[in-house]
């Protein structure tokens, strides 16, 4: 079964670091990546960028309408995922509590599936 880790992180945190900092935190996701994948759980991973530069667009009665980003109503930004492959949702959780994300953001866990469920 799938699961998506999906990490939230105040928006902002990241300019608070200074470089050190920040690259310190990224390797330590990588090695916990690389533990995933020896693990054989890991499907795929990807950091995002800072939602500076996102756009959301939206089709409403068949008109396309954009918004650039950073979008001020929201309190998180998505900094990334890890796409894992676990027996059961309590591995899943197991799992999200060992990612070093969980000591300064949030690790929302998704089952993937259809969206009709």
């Amino acid at each position: 079964m799938a699961y998506l880790l999906l990490i939230s992180e105040p928006r902002g945190q990241r300019d608070a670091r200074t470089q050190a900092e920040g690259e310190a935190l990224y390797a330590s996701m990588l090695r916990f990546a690389d533990d995933l994948a020896a693990r054989g759980v890991l499907l795929d991973v990807q950091s995002l960028v800072s939602d500076r530069d996102a756009v959301r667009v939206q089709v409403r009665d068949g008109r396309a309408s954009t918004l650039d980003g950073p979008f001020a109503e929201a309190k998180e930004m998505i900094g990334g995922f890890f796409l894992i492959d676990c027996a059961t949702r309590e591995e899943a959780l197991a799992i999200a509590r060992e990612c070093p994300a969980a000591q300064w953001a949030s690790v929302e866990v998704r089952e993937t599936g259809p969206c009709f469920r």
